[in-house]
């Protein structure tokens, strides 16, 4: 390793202020410092004693998701082997052409096969996301003559998880641009943004291309029938029948685990809470804001069931379940607790996640043509995080001046 550290050296004053090649300074110092620290110090007060920094954090965030990027593989796999068993997947796609070539068995109880065909699909959402969101990432670091960010590699990971199996890569294209031009580098770039750029990006390929992310592509293998259908999801299906529509489709087991139809990484609870304790114990994830937001479902939920309606079933869906179906973990671990689109009083976290879990219930029970309601709510709330902030210390304020008044 010490060839490569002295062929970087060697090479490092053409990317400098006044070398020829400077303009690609952002890019050079990119992967400069993705594989190794950084050689700088401080030289002048005030000195930096804190070991963590923002590469550090991002690849905390990074790892905290490596459950939910393995329920990926595997889960995507599993779906499309009951599809396929049940004749609701055809046999003709690239994906299934190299199983075959491979000769792996599409079978939903072979560990290797299910995670190497939930590859085929996860894998190329990932290449893309990261290079088209990637280069726009590049071109602004350029423009602005500063370094690129670290925050696009998490904005990276989140959102080939928050997305279906069968979306076009085109599409895939579209939305992770929107995200970071949009979402992000329009406001400044990382630590300027106001709206979550990862769900910027799922926010706009729902509303442009609603049937490829709303469940009618998405694989399922209906429990009711012996034929597969491709249909709904199990949270579309709360929104038709209430409770018996989700009991009768998957068990709270399975539901918990995550082996049920859905984007590729959302759909394990289990994943995002093995997540959750890793991002609390680094204090990388704030343990108020998940808490906040499980109470405030709870709550509304629990509320919900006993007000009751005649017309729409989902109100009986109980607290548990909105736990565990859709992309309500996933968002509460990785989604609310983005520091920056965030509020940043402790104060303002349990305001925060509380109305982003309230908010949750009453978007999926009370419009039932948007069952998913997660994804709204964070963005909703992170327009109001400045506002909370603003009231959390202003009372703080007040607070204080009343007790040095007396």
């Amino acid at each position: 390793m010490k060839f490569l550290r002295d062929l970087l050296d060697r090479q490092a004053h053409h990317f400098e202020k006044g070398g020829s090649l400077e303009w690609l300074y952002p890019l050079w110092e990119a992967q400069d410092t993705f594989l190794y620290t950084p050689g700088e110090v401080t030289r002048s007060a005030p000195h930096v004693r804190d070991a963590i920094d923002m590469k550090r954090l991002m690849m905390t965030v990074v790892m905290a998701l490596a459950g939910c990027v393995y329920m990926a593989l595997y889960n995507t796999g599993y779906q499309a082997h009951l599809a396929i068993a049940a004749g609701a997947v055809p046999l003709d796609t690239w994906q299934t052409h190299a199983m075959e070539s491979m000769g792996l068995p599409f079978a939903p109880d072979d560990l290797q096969a299910c995670l190497v065909h939930g590859s085929l699909y996860f894998l190329p959402v990932l290449v893309v996301t990261f290079a088209v969101g990637g280069l726009w990432e590049a071109l602004f670091a350029s423009v602005r003559r500063h370094e690129v960010n670290e925050g696009f590699l998490v904005t990276g990971m989140l959102l080939p998880l928050t997305l279906p199996a069968t979306i076009p890569l085109w599409q895939v294209a579209l939305g992770i641009s929107f995200g970071v031009v949009v979402g992000k580098e329009v406001f400044g770039g990382t630590g300027m943004n106001v709206l979550n750029p990862a769900l910027t990006a799922r926010a706009f390929l729902f509303f442009a291309y609603p049937a490829e992310m709303s469940g009618d592509a998405v694989w399922i293998a209906a429990s009711t029938t012996p034929d597969g259908v491709s249909g709904a999801t199990v949270l579309a299906l709360a929104t038709e029948s209430g409770m018996s529509g989700v009991v009768d489709t998957v068990d709270l087991w399975r539901a918990f685990i995550g082996l049920m139809p859905g984007s590729m990484g959302e759909t394990s609870t289990l994943a995002c809470l093995a997540g959750a304790l890793v991002l609390i114990a680094t204090g990388v994830g704030s343990w108020r804001i998940m808490l906040s937001v499980a109470v405030g479902t709870l709550g509304t939920a629990a509320l919900l069931n006993i007000l009751g309606s005649a017309t729409n079933p989902f109100f009986e869906v109980t607290p548990l379940w909105h736990f565990l179906l859709g992309g309500w973990a996933f968002g509460a671990v990785y989604m609310a607790t983005d520091p920056v689109s965030g509020p940043s009083t402790l104060t303002g976290h349990y305001v925060y996640g509380f109305l982003i879990g309230l908010l949750a219930v009453l978007i999926r029970v009370v419009n039932p043509a948007y069952p998913e309601g997660i994804m709204l709510a964070i963005l909703f709330m992170n327009l109001f995080a400045p506002l909370i902030d603003y009231v959390a210390v202003q009372a703080n304020v007040r607070r204080r001046r009343a007790k040095h008044a007396r």
